[in-house]
């Protein structure tokens, strides 16, 4: 199988299923990554451990810091206690806490962490400039999106004339 078609099953599987814990199984929400396919989680009960990504995840799913999982316990592991078996996204989430599946732990912290993304999308809605029939001019470029990795270079107007006039 290449890896474009692996790639396509795996995130077709992650997005398309709906998974529901059994007995076994813990959501748990990420913490940090420490690399080598390792993530630091947390469960709802407020305990900490490591959890390891199955290689058919690598390189195809990715996880960040607040992300929810579902993972099935190692019994044999001291440090790394469970394994990832399902990637949660925001859909999952609602659905899970629809049927009551959901821990009261992570009620508040799934909110807010919606509320979160909902939020920082905003702003690049508001920049937008509003339709009024006019056309703005093409010097000004406050509605262009800011790059804040990038430092901000001011030009005033009155060194843009020096320079011209030069």
């Amino acid at each position: 199988m290449s890896q474009a078609t692996k790639r396509k099953h795996v995130v077709k599987e992650v997005l398309g299923e709906h998974m529901v814990p059994s007995d076994q199984q813990q959501i748990v929400r990420v913490l940090r990554t420490p690399g080598n396919n390792l993530h630091e989680v947390e469960t709802a009960q407020g305990q900490r451990f490591l959890v390891s990504m199955p290689s058919k995840y690598r390189k195809n799913i990715w996880i960040k810091r607040g992300d929810f999982l579902i993972v099935d316990p190692i019994e044999e592991g001291e440090k790394v206690k469970a394994e990832i078996s399902f990637v949660l996204c925001k859909d999952h989430v609602r659905s899970l806490q629809k049927e009551g599946l959901w821990p009261e732990a992570f009620s508040d912290v799934a909110e807010k962490h919606n509320s979160n993304r909902n939020r920082q999308t905003q702003p690049e809605l508001a920049a937008e400039p509003q339709s009024s029939g006019e056309e703005s001019s093409s010097e000004d470029d406050s509605d262009l999106f800011v790059n804040t990795n990038r430092r901000q270079y001011h030009e005033s107007e009155e060194e843009s004339e020096e320079e011209e006039a030069a």
